[in-house]
């Protein structure tokens, strides 16, 4: 946790349920105790179990980096793990995300952290960023960043206002859920990038995701996304990684991108 101070457990409860915007009896009846006792846990009249810790923490859906804190405000040590990702117990963990990365091409895939920066990428990346400008590419690369800056794909990303909007709505709710001050100020900052209002043409493809038209020197390439997470990670590491595979929208993306 670093030399950050850690606020007392009851403060830090308190801050995630208005945060999730539940009422003290919400969240009690959630987690199955007396509304009193969840009061005196805020307010520091009680001492809850590292047990009771970890339920109130899972009933605020709590990312595994807080719960630590949350679990070092109640006096307890941490229960989660953060290891860099090559750190040798991560090593089937690692060969799995680059199994995905590889077995997606030809089509593009990335892993990020949580704040949007890069960990690896497959070798469908590299030929889309072409005319990006430099100090974008400088580590660690912030893929939102990288997508919405007028010096990087912005320009030639064909449905920008559309993208943008739905890039923006995804870190914004990433921002609430985690509480995370780099998340806002990333916000922040994109939110001030010129923007292109409206969406454009939605094809048949926007009624079920919100598609990525990007132009390149192949032509026009249209793909939807998935997003994949480890499940049930016990890492913080892990918990925080995520995959962004790209996939083709229309038979021509097939084809451009297969033609190698």
């Amino acid at each position: 946790m670093g030399t950050q101070q850690i606020r007392p457990l009851g403060e830090q409860i308190r801050h995630w349920r208005q945060r999730r915007r539940l009422s003290q009896m919400d969240l009690a009846l959630d987690a199955e105790i007396s509304t009193r006792h969840l009061s005196f846990i805020e307010t520091g009249r009680a001492q809850p179990s590292r047990e009771m810790v970890l339920l109130l923490a899972e009933q605020l859906e709590v990312p595994l980096r807080e719960r630590n804190a949350m679990l070092l405000g109640a006096g307890y040590a941490p229960v989660f793990s953060e290891r860099p990702l090559d750190d040798p117990q991560l090593a089937p963990a690692r060969r799995a995300v680059e199994l995905v990365l590889k077995g997606h091409e030809p089509f593009p895939a990335l892993a990020i952290d949580r704040h949007w920066h890069m960990i690896a990428a497959n070798a469908a990346v590299a030929p889309l960023l072409d005319g990006v400008a430099d100090f974008l590419l400088e580590g660690p690369i912030n893929v939102l960043r990288l997508s919405l800056h007028p010096e990087g794909l912005a320009p030639r990303i064909l449905n920008l206002g559309e993208w943008r909007a739905h890039l923006l709505e995804r870190l914004r709710r990433q921002a609430w859920l985690t509480s995370d001050p780099a998340l806002a100020a990333l916000l922040d900052e994109l939110c001030g990038y010129p923007s292109s209002e409206g969406s454009g043409d939605i094809d048949g493809f926007g009624d079920v995701a919100v598609p990525l038209r990007l132009e390149s020197p192949r032509g026009e390439l249209r793909f939807f996304s998935t997003t994949t997470v480890f499940g049930t990670p016990r890492d913080v590491t892990l918990d925080e990684l995520a995959i962004e595979a790209f996939f083709p929208a229309d038979a021509e993306t097939l084809a451009r991108l297969s033609a190698g």
